[in-house]
């Protein structure tokens, strides 16, 4: 915890995929003060993405679940930070990126709950 979910329109290689997660796993850690070791990232490529009924050429999607409640100022930072991740490594404007929260209550690893 947290998981950041990343759905890609962009096909990219692995290095740019390692890049990426490390660059998402950074801002996101640090931003809801949780261990970098306990965030797990997901960046799925290729994907065909729609906005308004257009396919975006080069969109994406973020969810990012967490354990336990955060603030919509947090999330802004967070949703900037993100965009400026994407536009940079990716050329993806941020009107084509949406990034979307979820607190969770309950959460389990390693056959416990934390």
């Amino acid at each position: 915890m947290p998981y950041i979910q990343t759905k890609l329109s962009a096909k990219l290689d692995e290095e740019k995929k390692e890049k990426i997660q490390n660059l998402l796993t950074d801002v996101v850690a640090s931003s809801f003060g949780k261990p970098k070791g306990f965030v797990m990232t997901e960046i799925t490529d290729g994907q065909d993405l729609y906005m308004g009924g257009k396919k975006l050429e080069n969109g994406a999607y973020l969810a990012v679940s967490l354990l336990g409640n955060t603030s919509k100022p947090v999330c802004g930072q967070i949703t900037k930070a993100i965009c400026d991740i994407l536009k940079q490594e990716l050329g993806t404007e941020g009107q084509n990126v949406y990034v979307s929260y979820h607190p969770v209550e309950l959460w389990g690893w390693n056959g416990q709950m934390f």
